[in-house]
């Protein structure tokens, strides 16, 4: 018999793994000061890009010789934009997990043509860094979006190493602690863990990749929103807020806007602990639910925010459809919005527990899975 919906609902629905649900204190009139109607060249522009890059450097521990930059097409535009321009001087291992980083192996083998060596871990598991020869340039994602599964420790990548590192950030950044000295390319977007507005990509350069740069050409043409570098020399305006192209000065204070919550939250340390109270709920959730389980395996692996989910009882006959039909009756309810697992993932929920999200929603939701899967199992019996 189905129990009768849950007295709580959350206050906010929105779980969606990105965009990501803004920072609880948000509304449009924070957004009055935006330079509309400016030229991001005139100085107020250049400022407030500069401001931008500098308060990530700031809340984010980068090191002072490191480079930020704000480029095009969100992480995805960041994350092509240093492997286009970094690789090819030494041979390449690509590292995936989940479906970005697959996307990034099949851009390296099929569109760059790299004889790269690719390692590769189903769902739900990762690769063994042990076998990893980072004299080599190595590809992969600190944490994958569509699995949940994330590098358990900075030790899993050498301090000292010929080969760059390229790393998509970008479920990571703001959420977990990343240890630069260990990351020489990293990219991200603000439309993931600060809740930002999408279509813009931050790069962030180490010294070593810096001189990457100015000392290899690629054999490969660079289309202009690649191009990093000018005569030999790095273009160095990029990094000081002169954007390749045309940003979006609504989706800079926006962002500006969400780093100011963010240092309201204590920071780093503030938005890692939201976070992990959000995982830790879900957690204490699914050790308590016996037909519920967590996508990764590896406790040590598990991501805090794009937290994925897998159905593991035996009266489920079709997993794909009986997950999409719970997370369905979720958002008919309007108690949760977006949490189907990815496309290319496993069936399964997948819940966004990044900082802009309340812990007290979180806990609110619980319930209605329990509810929305009880519904589902009697419906299939019915069906029967």
């Amino acid at each position: 018999m189905v129990e009768t919906t849950p007295a709580t609902r959350p206050a906010n629905p929105r779980f969606s793994s990105g965009p990501c649900a803004k920072p609880p204190t948000f509304s449009l009139d924070k957004l009055a000061d935006a330079a509309l109607g400016r030229s991001h060249r005139a100085a107020i522009g250049k400022s407030k890009l500069k401001n931008a890059i500098e308060r990530t450097r700031e809340i984010l521990g980068v090191p002072a010789d490191y480079k930020i930059g704000i480029v095009p097409a969100s992480d995805t535009g960041a994350y092509e934009m240093a492997m286009w321009s970094l690789l090819g001087e030494r041979p390449v291992e690509m590292l995936a997990w989940e479906s970005f980083g697959s996307g990034w192996v099949t851009d390296a083998m099929k569109q760059l043509k790299l004889d790269a060596k690719v390692t590769t871990a189903e769902y739900g598991q990762i690769v063994d860094f042990a076998n990893v020869n980072f004299d080599h340039d190595v590809c992969f994602t600190w944490n994958g979006t569509t699995s949940g599964v994330r590098v358990p420790s900075k030790d899993s990548i050498p301090a000292e190493r010929a080969g760059l590192t390229l790393c998509d950030a970008t479920s990571a950044a703001f959420a977990m602690d990343l240890p630069w000295d260990r990351l020489d390319a990293t990219t991200f977007s603000w439309q993931k863990v600060l809740g930002g507005e999408a279509a813009h990509g931050v790069l962030i350069l180490s010294p070593r990749a810096v001189a990457r740069l100015e000392s290899y050409t690629p054999a490969w043409p660079l289309p202009k929103i690649f191009r990093l570098t000018k005569g030999g020399k790095l273009i160095d305006g990029i990094f000081e807020g002169a954007t390749i192209n045309t940003p979006s000065m609504l989706c800079v204070e926006d962002y500006l806007f969400a780093l100011d919550w963010a240092e309201s939250v204590g920071g780093l340390k503030g938005l890692i602990a939201r976070a992990d109270a959000n995982a830790d709920a879900i957690t204490a959730f699914v050790d308590a639910t016996p037909w519920l389980d967590f996508l990764a395996e590896d406790p040590a692996t598990r991501s805090n925010t794009s937290v994925c989910l897998k159905f593991n009882d035996s009266r489920i006959t079709d997993g794909a459809t009986f997950a999409k039909a719970v997370a369905k009756r979720l958002e008919t309810e309007g108690v949760a919005y977006d949490i189907g697992a990815y496309r290319d993932a496993p069936p399964g929920l997948r819940v966004w527990c990044g900082a802009t999200v309340e812990t007290a929603d979180i806990e609110a939701l619980l319930p209605w899975i329990t509810w929305a899967f009880e519904a589902e199992i009697a419906a299939q019996s019915q069906a029967a």
